[in-house]
Order: C-alpha cells, then structure tokens, then sequence
C-alpha cells in the first residue's frame, strides 16, 4: 500500500459548501479510516499526519473544524491545540488513547471544544462532530449573540445595550466568548478555571456574578446565563 502524503485531501463528492474538516493523526490506519467515513457522510476532508504538516496546509486553507488526535510525535496534539487558541477559534475535536479527566481538564482549558476517548463508534464520532459544528456555526452565523437588550460582537469582544458600549474587563469578555462557542451547552466550573494562580473554581463564582450584573435584567435570578446544579454554568442567548 502506498503511504499517504502529509496533506492529503480527499474526492470532491460532497458540495462545495460542505464543511470542510481537517484530520491530524500519525497513523495512517485511523486516518484514512476517519476521513473515508467523514467524506461517505457527506464532509470535504483533508488529512495530515502531524502539527507541522498541518499548520502548512492551514495557511492555504481554511477548515469548519479539526479532529486532532493527542499522542502525536515531535508536537502533541495539545500543544498544537495551544498554539492554535492564540490566533484562531476554529473548532478541535481532540482524540485520546486516554480518558484521564486531568487530560481532558487540560484540553478543555487550552480551548478543545470536545473530547472523544480511542476506541470510539464511528457513529458517536459524527454526532460530535455535528454538534461541534452546530454550537460554531450558530454563533458565526450573525458574528455576535443577544441577551434581551444585549449584543455582544463575538469578534470585537464588545458588548452593547442599544447604542451604548457595556465596560467588559478582559477576563469578562473572555467567558462570553467561551459561552458563545459552548450555547446551550453546560460548562463545567472547572472548564473556565485560568492558570494556577487564578483562584480556582470559587473565583470563577465570583466572576460570572459580576458577569451577570452586565447582562441579566435581574442577576439574582438570571435568564440566560444559568448555574446548572452540580455541573456549572450554560449560556441560553436568544
């Protein structure tokens, strides 16, 4: 058999306003075995077989979503992940040999939007990927989301109450861009946890409490950013 390039991209089949998916795993097996399923379901996909073959084709290319597998020779999979978040919101779907909640604790923290643990039915593998997709595409669709008399421009990071520009500190305005991509998805309080110094789960009480002041009518009993018992938190825009 010959051994596929670094950047492969398969048969055009699906139409051109298909979502476009780009698969990084060094074995070839589930590489090739991911992206026949994926096309035969109706996706544009293109392979590589690492980060660096992967952040080449990216400059020529633009993807709806990656599936990145973890364990990967010279760059893993999370630092790729990493290096990503700094310059990019394209949606990861990362793939894990392992199921250690501190792996995925730390995913999630890089910005990993979901986790799907080796060996995986292929069929949960597309209800993931489509829910990936539906949570991206819902909050690019307009570029921004509404909460009653709120907008917030998920590109600017701004949020406004009819014409007037609502002060947001850095770390406000990165939960809503973070709830944004997770709507109507529960967020665990330890998925919003930054950095070692950060104050842990009970600072991130105290932040979305002020959060809640900026954009609920009554932040006693909110509306649409909801605590969600024993898990954390969920985001309803309208």
């Amino acid at each position: 058999m010959t051994t596929p390039s670094p950047v492969k991209t398969q048969g055009t089949t699906p139409g051109d306003n298909a979502p476009h998916i780009l698969v990084v795993d060094d074995d070839s097996r589930i590489r090739d075995l991911l992206a026949r399923y994926l096309h035969d379901n109706g996706f544009r996909v293109t392979t590589a077989v690492d980060a660096a073959s992967a952040r080449a084709t990216m400059r020529s290319l633009s993807f709806d979503l990656l599936i990145l597998d973890v364990m990967m020779p010279l760059e893993s999979g999370l630092d790729f992940a990493r290096s990503l978040r700094s310059e990019s919101r394209v949606p990861i779907l990362m793939l894990t040999a392992r199921a250690e909640p501190e792996q995925r604790i730390e995913g999630l923290e890089t910005g990993v939007d979901d986790y799907l643990a080796k060996p995986f039915d292929p069929r949960e593998l597309l209800l993931r990927v489509s829910n990936v997709l539906r949570r991206g595409s819902a909050a690019s669709a307009t570029g921004e989301i509404r909460m009653g008399d709120f907008v917030f421009h998920i590109a600017r990071g701004e949020l406004k109450r009819n014409d007037e520009t609502i002060r947001l500190t850095e770390r406000e305005r990165e939960l809503l861009r973070f709830f944004a991509q997770r709507q109507g998805t529960p967020v665990a309080r330890h998925e919003l946890v930054k950095g070692a110094d950060s104050g842990g789960e009970r600072a991130v009480d105290v932040q979305i409490n002020r959060l809640r002041r900026k954009i609920e009518r009554d932040p006693a009993n909110p509306v649409y950013l909801q605590t969600v018992r024993g898990k954390g938190y969920i985001l309803y825009p309208e």
